[in-house]
């Protein structure tokens, strides 16, 4: 629970200005907007198939770039 308490000279708009930075950095407005969507759970069987797709995609495109058919990854820094 955040509680912000107006300062004797303080302005209004200090006093949001001070209560919104705080609750950014409390992270309830994050988690808020987090569950605002409920996600249904993937069943076991989804979440499976879905890595193995994952997999394999990643397999053909390196098999790509090593044909040079796509350009090379570039290097972070």
């Amino acid at each position: 629970m955040l509680e912000v308490k107006k300062q004797p000279t303080e302005s209004s708009q200090s006093l949001v200005r001070r209560f919104t930075r705080g609750m950014q950095q409390s992270g309830v407005l994050f988690g808020a907007r987090k569950r605002q969507f409920n996600q249904r759970t993937k069943s076991k069987l989804a979440r499976k198939k879905a890595a193995i797709r994952r997999e394999e995609t990643k397999k053909e495109y390196e098999k790509l770039r090593k044909l040079g058919k796509l350009p090379e990854k570039e290097k972070r820094r």
